[in-house]
């Protein structure tokens, strides 16, 4: 399977995502630049917008970064329903153009929060939590200054509807409606998250692995397409 990872100005996950996909999951892994406009749909069959700071999160996170040239191709991608992950500020890209609804705002704590957090699965039946059980509890790391996912209640009423919340956090860390950690598009081929997956993928690492199974459940996907 091919991944492409993007790079901004400010990204600093990229290459964790990159150790993941290629010494993990012994999958291809192709880091895009942001100046550039490719046919992801010709070179890649998921794409991950890593963690970081992008541009600096100057005006708002993940504001400046939604004009980037390459967002064009990603939304092609997204319209030929490829496989999109955002991760933390990834997230924030995506809600940021558009392609998830919500806003990311500060943290109700008004400061930056690391640590690994508490997470209950709602969504298993997504291509990218379908080796997770429905309501299973597992542990993440977090790493944000803006997490605070934010929907009006009607719009909480859709997301629901549509089954578009995908992790929820065990207890309120930074002040979400409904303690969103995650959530999907309608069509379930775009998830954003603000726990970091790619930092609990090997179990020689404080947070354990159970991270892995987000991007094993990718491939499980793309097996059974």
């Amino acid at each position: 399977m091919r991944f492409g990872i993007i790079s901004f100005p400010g990204s600093n996950c990229e290459q964790d995502c990159i150790y993941i996909i290629e010494e993990v999951l012994n999958q291809k892994a192709l880091l895009l630049d942001y100046r550039t406009i490719p046919e992801l749909n010709n070179l890649i069959d998921c794409l991950i917008i890593p963690g970081g700071f992008s541009y600096g999160d100057y005006l708002r996170a993940g504001a400046i970064a939604k004009a980037a040239p390459i967002m064009k191709s990603i939304r092609e991608f997204a319209e030929n329903k490829g496989l999109i992950l955002g991760i933390c500020n990834g997230f924030q890209i995506l809600t940021e153009a558009g392609l998830l609804p919500g806003t990311l705002l500060s943290n109700k704590a008004a400061r930056f929060i690391c640590q690994d957090v508490k997470l209950k699965v709602i969504n298993n039946k997504t291509p990218f939590t379908n080796l997770y059980f429905e309501q299973e509890i597992i542990t993440m790391p977090i790493a944000h200054a803006m997490g605070n996912f934010t929907v009006s209640e009607s719009e909480l009423e859709i997301l629901k509807a549509n089954q578009q919340i995908v992790l929820e956090y065990e207890n309120d860390i930074n002040g979400s409606t409904s303690q969103i950690a995650a959530i999907c598009n309608k069509d379930k081929n775009i998830l954003g998250l603000m726990p970091h997956p790619e930092r609990c993928s090997e179990k020689v690492l404080p947070s354990g692995n159970q991270g892995l199974q987000l991007f094993q459940s990718i491939l499980k996907s793309f097996v059974n397409v």
